[in-house]
């Protein structure tokens, strides 16, 4: 490993990594100066909930496609949901995993599986444009970070595809790559629409909080009604 690659592979991670951390503890810092309004009302619904249960299920439902209609009714884009954002986890976890613990990931069936799962967030990703450039309703409520945002997801994830094996002896132009976009990646982030993930838990959490203590979460789906004959 040159110098070179052992310095973008480390000291840029770290470097972009501790912005990032700085960044997001500020900006949590903020969302935690919005304290929750009173509960207006007296509680309702089922007696057997509560806030607590309440924010658990939501906090939850990501991992439930049949707790929201949207998922429930459409499962192939759930599945494209998870596929992508596993192959986003996947990737970032590779980049701790090539400098720091590289035999992780020696066997060629990780390996193949690694880029098995790329592959088919690119793919995704692809697609994901396309229908948010060609569908007007979605087009018009896209922005350009939306746009730039996701074309740097697919890219990222091509990328990766040629890190994966970790062959430096090979050549190191995949492996520069990768890491220097890991690390532009790392720096934009917080100031660009993926940071959405920073706000689930606590939008979810004040989300649960009202609807368990209104009595509605976790929702009961009790048998549906026979329709009545005439």
């Amino acid at each position: 490993m040159s110098g070179t690659l052992r310095f973008v592979a480390d000291d840029l991670q770290i470097m972009a990594l501790t912005f990032m951390g700085i960044v997001y503890i500020l900006r949590i810092r903020w969302l935690l100066r919005f304290k929750p309004g009173r509960e207006r009302q007296a509680p309702t619904g089922s007696p057997d909930t509560s806030s607590f249960k309440g924010i658990i299920y939501s906090w939850g439902n990501i991992a439930m496609p049949w707790a929201m209609e949207s998922t429930r009714q459409k499962l192939f884009f759930y599945a494209q949901f998870v596929l992508f954002h596993l192959a986003v986890a996947a990737s970032i976890t590779m980049s701790f995993i090539i400098p720091y613990a590289p035999g992780l990931i020696k066997p060629m069936v990780l390996v193949r599986g690694l880029q098995g799962l790329f592959a088919a967030g690119c793919l995704i990703g692809c697609y994901r444009l396309y229908r948010r450039l060609t569908n007007p309703y979605i087009r018009q409520i896209s922005t350009p970070d939306d746009i730039f945002s996701l074309l740097l997801l697919i890219a990222w994830l091509f990328v990766s595809l040629g890190a994966a094996p970790n062959r430096p002896d090979q050549g190191e132009g995949p492996l520069l790559i990768y890491f220097i976009m890991t690390a532009f990646f790392l720096v934009y982030v917080p100031f660009s629409k993926i940071s959405h993930y920073l706000y689930y838990p606590f939008t979810r959490y004040y989300f649960g909080k009202s609807m368990g203590y209104r009595g509605v979460y976790p929702i009961k789906r009790g048998p549906q009604p026979t329709p009545h004959k005439v």
